[in-house]
């Protein structure tokens, strides 16, 4: 238990510099950590385009952040009923997915933000974001 505990830790504090690492690079194209200044060096091409791969590896990363299939290693290879969520009962379990899908639409809005250049009061941001987040879906089925 010490060892998955050790792993977990590990597993989740790489994925974080890597999402740190790609963020100051984003910053440095920017020049500011103001978020109003991606939307305007994104409105004639966005960062996506421009960046592709750092748009890749900040996908990837927030896979991974969130648990997702690929990089669900914390829970176990041999918990096959996902083994900490049968210990609760419908409170808890729904507590425990709610925050789960409420990281996925943040870190979407994240990369609708700093990839795709969207402003948080218009309606393109959240078609942005719902997209981004059925593509985390996506990828786990």
């Amino acid at each position: 238990s010490l060892l998955g505990c050790l792993r977990a830790v590990a597993q989740t504090i790489s994925y974080e510099v890597s999402l740190a690492l790609i963020l100051l690079s984003l910053l440095f194209l920017v020049g500011g950590l103001d978020l109003c200044l991606f939307e305007e060096y994104q409105r004639y091409s966005w960062f996506v385009v421009a960046a592709a791969p750092l748009g890749l590896l900040w996908f990837a990363s927030c896979l991974a952040e969130s648990n997702r299939t690929p990089f669900d290693f914390a829970e176990g290879e041999s918990e096959l009923v996902s083994g900490f969520n049968t210990e609760y009962s419908g409170g808890g379990f729904a507590l425990i997915f709610m925050a789960e899908y409420a990281s996925i639409l943040f870190l979407s809005s994240l990369f609708s933000i700093l990839f795709l250049g969207s402003g948080l009061i218009s309606v393109t941001f959240y078609l942005k974001t719902v997209f981004i987040g059925f593509a985390f879906v996506w990828v786990r089925g």
